[in-house]
């Protein structure tokens, strides 16, 4: 996973990265981000397939990187283990590098480090930091949003990876599967649902940036749609979710079902079948979900934005 700016043969301490051709931006503003995988590695480890975590690491960073406009452009990774194991390690990075050509961007650089004694030998967690860049005056964010505009949700792939705590306690302890067993509300094992990559939005929103006008963009990660749309709101605007215009996929009913999970529970665990939101002026919404779908991505307008009211709390009203 490399691309052009790139330099090669300096040494293999670090990544160099030519920006020269940036210069002709008005400000560019370097954008960076850090994240992992969290307890999904443990469904990874239940399965022995290591080839696919990768691909979820390089969704939270450059997903995160994109929702202000950057363009993602290197990522750096960094594997620790109880004991390395050539292969599964290899598979790791594989998965990785897979992940930075969906996402566009290069892997300039990794460090895998043992931790005998701290770790277990099968034991290990993964982490990267990303670099995007973005001209200051694209640049997206809660300022931009005002009443009228709509939400244009963009179909999840799955749990992606939040939530896997309570996930994995309700798959495990109270339903007390191995990730092996079928279930036919899935048509494939628990496992093979569990362990499915999250989805990587970056290109698809760069084509979206460039289509219509964006005012701001939300990464539905950990603590759901309300905690991260009210992120990229200002405070005197209220989003009307309707959540009639979609139905989450099997996995969130099966979860709430299998582990009694109150639905205001599952929305602040969960991503509810929603990996991101949009927000563009109405004017805007058909050209934007044909330009979404013609990428690839199941996108439909899922609410509008409007003045909160002075009694009002929360961050996104639920309706219908």
């Amino acid at each position: 996973a490399t691309r052009p700016e790139v330099v090669g043969e300096f040494g293999g301490f670090a990544g160099l990265f030519d920006i020269t051709a940036f210069k002709t931006m008005d400000a560019p503003l370097l954008a960076t981000s850090t994240d992992g995988v969290g307890t999904k590695i443990d469904v990874a480890r239940r399965m022995d397939v290591h080839d696919t975590v990768g691909i979820d690491l390089v969704a939270m960073v450059v997903d995160d990187l994109v929702v202000c406009g950057a363009e993602p452009l290197f990522m750096t990774d960094y594997i620790a283990v109880g004991k390395v194991n050539p292969e599964r390690v290899a598979a790791i990075v594989t998965g990785i590098a897979r992940g930075c050509e969906v996402a566009g961007c290069a892997l300039v650089g990794g460090e895998t480090a043992e931790h005998p004694g701290l770790l277990g030998d099968d034991d290990y967690d993964i982490a990267g930091a990303g670099t995007g860049v973005v001209d200051a005056p694209k640049l997206l964010g809660p300022d931009r949003v005002v009443a009228g505009d709509v939400a244009i949700a963009m179909a999840s792939s799955g749990l992606h990876s939040n939530g896997y705590s309570l996930a994995r306690h309700v798959a495990f302890n109270i339903a007390k599967l191995d990730v092996h067993d079928q279930v036919s509300d899935f048509g494939r094992t628990l496992g093979e649902e569990l362990l499915e990559p999250t989805r990587i939005y970056s290109k698809d929103l760069l084509t979206l940036i460039k289509a219509v006008e964006v005012h701001s963009i939300s990464h539905i990660t950990g603590g759901g749609i309300a905690a991260n749309v009210a992120r990229v709101m200002p405070a005197n605007l209220a989003l009307d979710l309707e959540r009639s215009t979609w139905t989450p996929q099997a996995i969130f009913a099966w979860l709430q079902a299998q582990g009694n999970i109150a639905q205001s529970e599952a929305e602040k665990t969960f991503n509810m079948g929603i990996g991101m939101l949009a927000f563009v002026p109405a004017s805007a919404a058909q050209l934007a979900i044909v330009a979404l779908q013609a990428c690839g991505v199941q996108a439909w307008v899922c609410g509008e934005v409007r003045e909160r009211r002075a009694d009002e709390h929360g961050d996104a009203e639920a309706k219908g």
